[in-house]
């Protein structure tokens, strides 16, 4: 069976390790979608797919290398992570029946926390009714949080790991991630443009069906960015949603400037997206 997964990492500015990384994946036979690492988040997003043995060879791989080197205590960047592996998500898109993963997802989870001592919840369609199901939640308070108290994890110990923090890890409905960039550079205009999208979809507006919205600044290129998750894209496109930011930051004094596709993204969604750099290794064929 085929499976894609979009491993989240919080490093974002050691380049040896990512040319590990990349050193990993080329060396076994799964399809490589995304690696790239952001120094403002100090983050590194990796998207790959493959059978389940090459993927769990990749990412396990990939957890020996990074678990050695990353230090939540030092870590600064403007995303929010309570983990080195901060959430792990393995996806389906080729069908729409996943009960064959769930039992081997599982089993990820258990592998993780017994050889790296690591706590692992389970997120989305893995979670077993044990605690919340969704990311902003179970990511709230960030790592700091973890610190000096007892968790309730699915696998692993139950207090977070004292450099790792703890792992996010599940099987959950395809998702686009993106940034719109912004031109203002403080991050005033993003953090009110996003808080208008959060707003907007509890209040049930059909625009921000299923988005999830953080607004950022992003120093090192000076600029900002409305960071998003389009966790139902049959139902909000990509294209009206840039179109919509664009004009909510016209009204505030600025401007898109561009746009980054993070990981993913199927090739259906792919009718409704023109105005957004799209890399042919980064859409996944589904027909």
């Amino acid at each position: 069976m085929r499976v894609l997964t979009v491993p989240n990492w919080s490093f974002g500015r050691d380049t040896d390790l990512l040319r590990r990384f990349d050193s990993i994946l080329s060396e076994r036979a799964v399809d490589v979608h995304y690696l790239a690492s952001d120094v403002d988040h100090n983050r590194t997003v990796s998207a790959f797919s493959g059978s389940t043995d090459a993927v769990e060879g990749c990412l396990i791989a990939m957890c020996g290398e990074a678990f050695d080197r990353v230090d939540l205590n030092r870590h600064v960047g403007v995303h929010p992570r309570i983990g080195a592996l901060d959430v792990c998500p393995f996806v389906h898109p080729w069908r729409d029946d996943d009960n064959d993963l769930h039992a081997w997802v599982e089993s990820i989870g258990g592998a993780i926390a017994e050889k790296f001592e690591v706590p692992v919840f389970l997120y989305e369609l893995s979670e077993r009714g044990r605690h919340a199901a969704d990311l902003p939640t179970l990511r709230k308070g960030g790592f700091g949080s973890l610190l000096d108290r007892k968790i309730e994890p699915d696998f692993g110990p139950n207090v977070a790991h004292e450099r790792l923090g703890a792992t996010v890890l599940g099987l959950r409905p395809f998702l686009i991630a993106i940034n719109v960039n912004l031109k203002a550079e403080d991050g005033r205009v993003a953090k009110q443009i996003a808080k208008e999208i959060r707003d907007g979809r509890k209040a049930g507006d059909e625009r921000f069906a299923g988005v999830r919205a953080l607004g950022l600044a992003i120093p090192s290129r000076e600029m900002s960015q409305v960071s998003l998750n389009l966790t139902q894209p049959d139902r909000t496109h990509l294209d009206s949603l840039v179109q919509t930011i664009s004009v909510s930051a016209q009204a505030l004094g600025t401007e898109v400037i561009g746009t980054e596709l993070i990981g993913v993204i199927r090739d259906v969604d792919m009718e409704h997206t023109t105005i957004v750099d799209v890399r042919p290794e980064q859409v996944i064929a589904t027909r």
